[in-house]
Parts: structure tokens; C-alpha cells; sequence
């Protein structure tokens, strides 16, 4: 009976969610709060380790809050490989591993929301990128083939997810033999209090999914993945009740398949 009420919890986490991020995407605001309050999207994403050029790069139309990190930068991206975006949004984070991987390459973006994808495909076509393609689906149940992809990235998205060791096992799933993992998250250090936990508006905001940080590296670890380590980390900056101040952080994260 526990389990079923788990499930029907998750489940409403993620109607919540969807329909969200479906009004984000067509009143085209930010996602997750980024700190700054009215500071542009681009101080925003030079904060979060964008380059100027990076940001110049790609269609505006594809920015649409940049979550808490640049997975891109710490993916070290090669020509010809293929890289999968879990929660890809508008498709920044896309279009600059679609640069990063060239015409040989590909880069995949996936996501829950169907105006977003929509969205992504419109800004993909109408600017000519010819080795992206999204597709709508959950992290938790990747629309891609087993060990079909080079790299997996992700970009303040996991923290959405109410099963994420079931989205780091897709991960795996997806990944082939040395390919690597490079994310950008949210986690918590200590426990959130539990009207946090329950709130749908949090869990929306990316705060309520975020999961206590050493029990995030160990799902990852769980999942198969091995030399699990957080590359950097900065307490996250947004506007949050005092009793939340200093308990979310933003980590960059790395991992591989054997």
C-alpha cells in the first residue's frame, strides 16, 4: 500500500512538473530560479561558466534560464561523438555540443514536455542545425538505444526526477562502454524539512527533488558508474527562505562506464 502511494505521489510530482515547464515554455520565462532577480539571461549564464561566445553562439530562443551549471565546459567535448541531454529545454545545451561535436557528430535532446521539444525543434530547423534531434521523453525511460551514446549531460533536470536512481541506471543504459557522465545539479546538504519535500511549487522550482549530496554520488556509483566525483561546487544562489539558506548546492559532477 506504501508503495502505491509513492508511486501516485510521483506521478503527480511529474503532472506538476510538466504542465510547469509546458507554461514556461510558451510564455517563454526562466526555469529554475537562477538568482540575479532581474539580471538578463546572459549575466546569468556568464555566471554559471558560459562564455560570451557560447551564449553568442547559439539562438536566443534556446536560452531559457541555463538551470545551475555548464555541462558543456566540463564535458570536454570531441568531434564525431554523440551526446545525449537529459531535460534539454529550449536546447542550449544541444546546440553547443552540437558545435562542440561537429557534423559528424550528433546531439541528442530529450525531454518530458511537449511544447518544449516543439519549441527545440522549431529553433533547431529554422537556424539550419542539421546534427541535433529532440525527442520527447522521460529521463527515467530514455528513448534511446542501449550503449548508443559517447557522453551524457544534463543541466539542473535530475534534480526533477522522483526515481533519479532509476535515471542514472538509463544513463548507463544509454552510455557505451568509456563514456562518461557529466552533469550539473542541485543537492541538498542535510536534509530539507518536510513541508519543503511536499510542495509541489518546490519541487517545480528545482528545490523540493534536490537529494542529499552524498546519497546523490552514491546512486550514481549504484548505477554502475565508477571514479564518481564532484569536479566543482558553489553554494546556489536564489532567493530561498532563511531556513533553506546554505542546504542547496550546486555540483558539477563526472562519472564513467567501464
Amino acid at each position: 500500500m506504501k508503495d502505491a502511494r509513492v508511486d501516485e505521489q510521483a506521478n503527480e510530482v511529474k503532472e506538476y512538473v510538466r504542465k510547469r515547464y509546458g507554461e514556461i515554455a510558451k510564455n517563454r520565462h526562466s526555469c529554475c530560479p537562477s538568482g540575479g532577480g532581474t539580471a538578463s539571461m546572459v549575466d546569468i549564464g556568464l555566471k554559471l561558466g558560459y562564455s560570451e561566445e557560447d551564449l553568442r553562439s547559439v539562438p536566443e530562443a534556446a536560452n531559457m534560464g541555463l538551470g545551475c551549471g555548464n555541462p558543456i565546459a566540463l564535458a570536454s567535448l570531441k568531434e564525431g561523438e554523440t551526446v545525449l541531454d537529459l531535460g534539454s529545454g529550449g536546447g542550449i545545451d544541444v546546440f553547443l555540443a552540437a558545435k562542440a561535436v561537429g557534423p559528424k557528430g550528433k546531439a541528442i535532446g530529450i525531454d518530458m514536455t511537449e511544447e518544449m521539444v516543439k519549441g527545440a525543434r522549431s529553433t533547431a530547423k529554422k537556424h539550419g542545425y542539421e546534427n541535433v534531434e529532440f525527442r520527447v521523453g522521460e529521463i527515467e525511460n530514455l528513448p534511446v538505444e542501449d550503449s548508443s551514446v559517447d557522453v551524457v549531460i544534463s543541466n539542473c533536470v535530475i534534480n526533477l526526477a522522483p526515481d533519479k536512481e532509476r535515471v542514472f541506471r538509463e544513463a548507463y543504459r544509454a552510455l557505451r562502454r568509456g563514456g562518461r557522465l557529466m552533469i550539473s545539479d542541485l543537492v541538498t546538504e542535510g536534509e530539507l524539512p518536510e513541508k519543503v519535500k511536499k510542495s509541489f511549487e518546490a519541487w517545480a522550482g528545482c528545490i523540493a527533488g534536490a537529494m542529499e549530496k552524498t546519497s546523490y554520488l552514491k546512486a550514481i556509483q549504484k548505477a554502475g558508474f565508477e571514479n564518481v566525483k564532484i569536479v566543482s561546487e558553489s553554494t546556489y544562489d536564489i532567493d530561498v527562505s532563511d531556513d533553506l539558506e546554505s542546504k542547496i548546492t550546486s555540483v558539477k559532477v563526472e562519472a564513467y562506464k567501464a
